[in-house]
């Protein structure tokens, strides 16, 4: 309805331009009704208020006119709520027929809804801060149980009273990884993944990017917790993956907003899954750091790898076994300081190229062991390149091949020592012929002194001493010829008296140098073996001489042979100076000897361990330092 605004007409002695005044000057919005509570006139107070809530004075108009009249002298209030939610309070005071208006706003009203704004603001600030300290926890986590840890305590923090469940699954397979409860879970709850559908509607979730088995999508959220009433959750989400869920749910009583909680619950979820991504990338790159690490370390392979500085960075197991040192001796030195002075000059240019990304290949160098010995070893190089192209280190990778270089040696050495057979081959057969007549011609000078009456016995003992030395001479080329000839690999039976015996004469002139004896003991009753004659002469020809090569002059070398049940027993014992304990389980690897350079190969008593070992046999020993070294032959006997 359409108010007439009148004139105030005052009645008495007052001027009625002096009422108007007063009425226009009044600070609160007021205005004048009838009895009928139709509006005569409002001031400009109640203008300006009705615009700053925006009403008009019609509306006032309108919402007297269904409102009573007080009785004279009387004054009443009543309320009026706007739709702004702003409670307004006019007050009616009646004098006659005139009825005055004053119109105020509910001021408890206000204070209320401060209060509750205010506390709305303290609970914001107290959410914001615990989130705050929530992001550096979970920043600072070292691990996902640290980060599980982290969020238990700021969803406790946040939501006291609720129960929850904090569940962190693989975003590949949906497999559970981590799982928090507080409450009590019923039986198989914590599996599968039940989400929300609004809440994945509001992290942009698409069912895609779910496990599929795994995860479900629900209309309602599932109750996991004994004793509760209620729940909401939150999927964890990051980069459109899924990395789990947190579950709240509220026991019977509990007086709360679920709403709210659920706003606070995604946004402490959105938080949380980036740090779960975060933590998972670096659990994932840190398992293939140390997977690498492994890979370098265990690899059946020499690796080494220096930085721009030319410093080792990487030196692995192969490597410290080969050379004796440690990582902890070798890192961070300069990588010169492991290659022998002779290899330096010719190691630089190599170096200098490969750190100019250059790739070399077969390279051969000797590197130094702890004990001052060297290695022989070969390695092909690569560079390792920074994104922009710029060399950061050399990765060489390689083998030892200090036993190939000695196979080389060996085999050179094998060579000559074919070509000095066969020439020895044609010397005993020149030998053999002269031989064959000094021996007949001996022989019948001898028999003739015999039958010559008077003949000098002086003459005689000359020509037994020619006969027996013409026929030592020619058993001993006979041996030789048999022992250089390649051993057939076809067994016979052999006694083991007679092999050691043609061993001993091999090695007369080696005992002779020596000036050393050889005592024989033995036993008469050993059954033949089942033997290649000539490898088992080379056995014992080898430990023989090194017996020789252990003592000094006046010592002796004591043989031995014996039946002890099924095998036959051969002891090899010497006077020397013994071998030191820490040798004794290397004397029988490929090119370890404790003789001086140029005594020795370290081959000899490999070889003999395996031509024993391929008999079927043992060969061990026995030594003291300053006493002397047995060894021990031990060979199955011959099946009757």
């Amino acid at each position: 309805m359409k108010s007439e605004v009148l004139a105030v007409r005052p009645s008495g002695n007052l001027a009625p331009d002096a009422f108007q005044a007063f009425f226009d000057a009044l600070d609160e919005p007021a205005a004048v009704c009838d009895v009928s509570l139709r509006i005569a006139a409002v001031n400009p107070a109640l203008r300006r208020f009705c615009a700053m809530h925006e009403i008009s004075v019609d509306v006032v108009a309108e919402v007297l006119a269904s409102a009573v009249a007080p009785e004279d002298g009387q004054s009443h209030e009543f309320d009026l709520v706007l739709q702004s939610g702003t409670s307004l309070v006019l007050t009616l005071s009646r004098r006659a027929d005139t009825v005055a208006v004053r119109v105020r706003v509910d001021t408890e009203i206000i204070s209320g809804r401060l209060v509750v704004a205010e506390r709305a603001l303290l609970e914001q600030a107290r959410t914001e801060g615990v989130l705050l300290d929530l992001g550096r926890s979970v920043a600072e986590a070292g691990g996902e149980e640290e980060l599980v840890a982290a969020v238990a305590r700021g969803v406790k923090e946040l939501f006291p009273g609720r129960a929850f469940c904090i569940r962190i699954v693989d975003a590949r397979t949906g497999g559970l990884t981590s799982l928090y409860a507080e409450g009590r879970l019923k039986e198989g709850a914590h599996e599968p993944l039940v989400l929300f559908q609004r809440s994945v509607e509001k992290t942009n979730l698409t069912q895609t990017a779910l496990p599929q088995g795994r995860v479900t999508i629900s209309e309602e959220v599932p109750l996991l917790f004994h004793g509760s009433t209620r729940a909401v959750s939150a999927p964890l989400v990051a980069s459109g993956q899924l990395f789990g869920a947190i579950n709240m749910e509220y026991p019977e009583g509990l007086d709360a907003d679920p709403a709210h909680d659920e706003r606070v619950l995604l946004q402490l979820a959105s938080q949380v899954a980036v740090a779960v991504k975060n933590a998972k990338l670096i659990d994932e790159l840190t398992f293939v750091r140390k997977y690498l690490e492994e890979l370098l370390e265990k690899a059946n392979a020499l690796i080494l790898v220096v930085n721009r500085d030319k410093q080792v960075v990487v030196f692995n197991q192969a490597l410290s076994a080969l050379t004796g040192l440690t990582k902890e001796q070798v890192l961070g030195r300069d990588l010169s300081s492991l290659v022998a002075d002779s290899e330096q000059l010719r190691l630089a240019p190599v170096l200098a190229a490969a750190m100019r990304g250059e790739s070399v290949n077969n390279l051969e160098t000797r590197l130094l062991t702890r004990d001052g010995g060297e290695v022989r070893v070969s390695f092909a190089t690569s560079s390792m390149q920074t994104q922009p192209g710029e060399v950061e280190g050399v990765i060489a990778i390689g083998q030892d091949v200090t036993v190939v270089k000695e196979l080389e040696k060996r085999i050179i050495h094998a060579e000559k020592l074919a070509s000095i057979g066969q020439l020895a081959a044609s010397v005993v057969h020149e030998i053999n012929n002269p031989m064959t007549a000094v021996a007949t011609y001996a022989d019948a000078l001898l028999q003739r002194s015999r039958m010559t009456p008077g003949a000098n016995p002086a003459d005689q003992e000359k020509l037994k001493k020619i006969l027996e030395s013409s026929h030592r001479i020619l058993r001993f080329t006979r041996d030789l010829v048999s022992y250089a000839r390649p051993a057939q690999d076809r067994p016979e039976r052999v006694s083991l008296n007679a092999v050691v015996d043609m061993a001993v004469g091999f090695c007369e002139h080696v005992v002779s140098q020596a000036r050393v004896s050889v005592q024989r003991e033995y036993a008469s009753d050993v059954p033949p073996l089942a033997a290649v004659r000539a490898n088992l002469v080379q056995v014992f020809v080898n430990l023989i001489t090194n017996a020789c090569h252990a003592m000094q002059p006046g010592g002796g070398v004591y043989l031995s042979t014996l039946q002890e049940g099924p095998e036959a027993v051969v002891r090899v014992r010497d006077t020397g100076t013994g071998i030191e304990q820490r040798n004794l389980s290397r004397i029988f690897e490929p090119f370890f000897t404790t003789k001086p350079e140029g005594r020795g190969t370290g081959l000899g008593l490999s070889i003999c361990q395996g031509i024993v070992e391929n008999h079927g046999g043992r060969l061990t020993v026995e030594s003291t330092l300053g006493q002397g070294t047995t060894f021990t032959v031990r060979l199955p006997l011959a099946a009757d």
